[in-house]
Parts: C-alpha cells; structure tokens; sequence
C-alpha cells in the first residue's frame, strides 16, 4: 500500500503541494533529512542487518565430500551469474548511448547489483555513481539511487513471474508437485524454543537478545568502515561504506565461530542464538529493505531511461533464467528444479525471495538446495571480490574503464565456465588422449 500509495500521488503530481514528490512533503522530513532520504537510509541498513541476522544463523551441518564439491560450485554459479548480468548489462548501455541515448555507458553494471544482490547493493552503487565529487556517471546522486532501485525493483519482479511461470509449466508436465499452503509452515516447539538454549522470556527476552548480537556486531562493522576510511582517505570511503554487508557478514561469521568454539569448550551452558528468531529477524529487514527501496525510487530521475531500464530488465531476466536453467540441468540434475527456484529467485530478487519460491515444492527443504543457498556465500564472496573492485575502476577509471571493464568481466566470465564444467571438459580431454 504504501508503494501504490506513492505512485498515485505522483502520478497525479502532488497537487496538494506544487507537485512536490510524496515523501518530499514536511510530515515526513526530519531536520536533516528529507523523507526520500530517510528511506534510502533505510534500505542501506536493513542490507547490512538482515545479512547479519542471516550469517548468525546455526547450519548444524557440515558439508564434506560431494557435498562440498555442490557447494564449491554453487558458490561459482552465483559469481558466474553476476559476470553475466554485468557483461550483458553494459552491452546493453554502451549500444544506448551509441544509439544517442545520455545514459552513462557503464550504467549496465548495476544490473548484477540491482538484480543479483538486491535493493540494498544498487542502492549503494547508484550512489557512488551519481556522487557531485566526479562529472563521469550520472548527473546526481539521486538519479543514480534511483536508477540502481529501479532495476532491483524491476528484478524482484522478474524473479516472482519468472519463478511462478517455471513452476506452472513444470507442474503441468508433471516434474514438479506444488506443496499445499497447509503444508509450507511445518514448526515444532523444538524450532522456536531449541534445545539447550536460553529460555524465551528469561532476566531478558529471548529475541532482545537476538536482535542484540545483530544490531552490535552491524554497530561493530559501521566503526571499522569508519576507521578504515579514515585510513585510506575519502577517495574511497564511498566504496568501503558500499561493503557495509560484507563487512557484517565476516564479522558475524566469527562470532558464531567464537561462541561455537567456547560452547565445545563448555564456557557456556545454553546456546544464545535460535535459527527460528533469526530467520524472522532477516526476513523482516529483507521485506522492509524492498518496500522502502521501491517507495525512494523518484520517478523524474529516471523518466529518460526507462527504455535502458526495460532493456535491462528483459535482457537480465531471459539470460539468468536461460544460465540458471543450464547450470542446473548438468551440475544437480538430482534435484534440478529445487535449485534453479532457488538460484532464479535469488539471482534476480533477494535470498529470501529464492527461499519463498523454493518452498512451493521443496516446504521442508529435503534438498540440498537450501543449503547451497547459505553455503555458497563464503566462495561467492571469495570469488566475487574481483567484481565489487572492478565496479569501483569502471567508475573512477574514466570513461576508457568501461570498455576495459566490459573485457575483463566478459574474460572472467570466460574462465568460471571452465571451472564449473571442469570435470566434463578435462574428462573428455583425458578420453581424447587414451584414444
């Protein structure tokens, strides 16, 4: 509601105040900010918070042997994804403004921002991009937020009538069964209590304590941001507040290393964390992060790209749709259609939206799908670092970066798709050479 709201009073151009854009309006404005400010604010943290939340979370599973080598290439996947969307999404702005459109020709790498990380990422990098500090990029910094919230926008769409699509045309052939919406909430008190875990309303309630470790160790990360821009300088501390997600996620990767080691060494008689309260708590951050990310977009930053934009949204969605089907047909043939629901949601809306998709057929997760999902995070940011370094160069490179840019992703590319085929290539060469 609050997003049609938006668009109605825009569309019919404010009339109650001089056509000023909704959130613009005094009532929702503090001292310093205005309200579209407010909620750009909003969705920057909710990214760092709900990755938080999610890297807390307690797997209870250690993958080894097969498993492993699914996870390594789940972690691959998702990287070769992103080198796609980024290779694709330049192409299409450099033909734009070949064509004489004035959109910035390295725009088309917040394709793989807005599509395959989510609201928050094309946020961050549509603001680096629209900074007044460089006349390369967009003419603001509002016209790149909006520009990078306008393709994530457009990708969680793509990523709920894609996946809806897949999912009737499998059920029809009769590949897939939809669970029944009976089935999808299956939770014992075992989930929501855990056992040898701290009551649920102790000294302290159980999820004040949870929302406490996320909120600390963001509150952590936000101070080595700080420290470390002060470090290298302000040259790049729009870059290093743009990794305000991974960051968090590192940090919280060894705290729950830490209490997991202390707990084996039995400093602690109860365990703090609970899955099912941390789950709820990014969740809630994701859905919070979509809205207020889709209701800062500003329409008249934007009226002169939607062509790009549709461009992007199409060229993204039928490429990731295609690429993700492939993957999953020769690498987890076992459980193709579980995974690609997964990967297509996430690559194109957020994890949660994966999650969502995946539960229509998968409810109780009996597939490895979920898991590749919250494994493949480590390789994908190992293996994604190239990206976030190649995203800053092509903006702060000059206008030569973006080809430079567009021939090293597209190389990248090239080599991921060795790595991911390796064992069918590498055995063909082995049965060549006994031949």
């Amino acid at each position: 509601m609050l997003v049609i709201s938006t668009i109605v009073f825009y569309a019919t151009g404010g009339a109650s105040d001089g056509g000023k854009y909704l959130f613009e309006l005094p009532i929702y404005s503090t001292g310093t900010y205005n309200g579209v400010t407010v909620l750009e604010i909003i969705t920057y943290h909710c990214l760092g918070l709900g990755f938080v939340s999610m890297a807390l979370r307690q797997t209870g599973k250690k993958a080894t042997g097969s498993r492993a080598g699914e996870v390594f290439d789940s972690g691959v996947t998702t990287v070769s994804a992103y080198l796609l969307q980024a290779v694709l999404g330049i192409v299409v702005t450099v033909v734009f403004a070949w064509l004489g459109s004035t959109i910035w020709e390295g725009a088309g790498i917040l394709l793989p921002f807005g599509f395959g990380q989510g609201t928050g990422q094309a946020l961050n990098y549509g603001s680096i991009y629209g900074s007044d500090e460089y006349v390369w990029g967009f003419a603001s910094v509002g016209e790149g937020r909006s520009f990078g919230l306008t393709v994530a926008a457009l990708g969680f769409l793509a990523a709920c009538i894609g996946g809806v699509i897949y999912m009737n045309v499998r059920r029809k052939r009769g590949e897939i069964k939809i669970c029944d919406g009976e089935e999808t909430e299956k939770y014992t008190l075992d989930n929501i209590v855990g056992v040898d875990e701290i009551p649920m309303s102790g000294s302290v309630d159980k999820m004040s304590i949870q929302l406490s470790f996320v909120i600390g160790i963001y509150a952590v990360s936000f101070a080595l941001m700080y420290g470390l821009s002060a470090l290298v300088g302000e040259g790049l501390r729009a870059t290093i507040f743009g990794f305000n997600f991974l960051l968090g996620t590192l940090l919280a990767v060894l705290i729950k290393s830490a209490i997991g080691g202390m707990s084996k060494k039995r400093l602690f008689k109860r365990r703090f964390i609970n899955n099912f309260l941390m789950n709820r708590i990014g969740g809630f951050f994701f859905d919070f992060m979509i809205v207020a990310g889709i209701a800062a977009i500003r329409i008249d930053a934007i009226r002169n790209y939607w062509g790009v934009l549709l461009a992007l949204a199409v060229v993204g969605t039928f490429a990731t749709y295609l690429y993700v089907n492939v993957i999953c047909k020769k690498l987890f043939p076992n459980y193709r259609h579980e995974q690609f629901l997964a990967w297509y949601g996430m690559l194109t809306g957020t994890a949660s939206t994966g999650i969502i998709l995946l539960r229509e057929i998968d409810s109780d997760f009996l597939t490895p799908a979920a898991d590749n999902l919250v494994y493949q995070n480590l390789p994908a940011i190992i293996f994604g670092l190239p990206i976030m370094l190649l995203a800053s160069y092509i903006y702060n490179g000059g206008p030569g970066a973006v080809y430079i840019t567009l021939g090293i992703v597209a190389v990248l590319f090239a080599i991921f798709q060795i790595v991911l085929f390796r064992r069918s290539i590498f055995k063909k060469k082995k049965q060549q050479t006994q031949e």
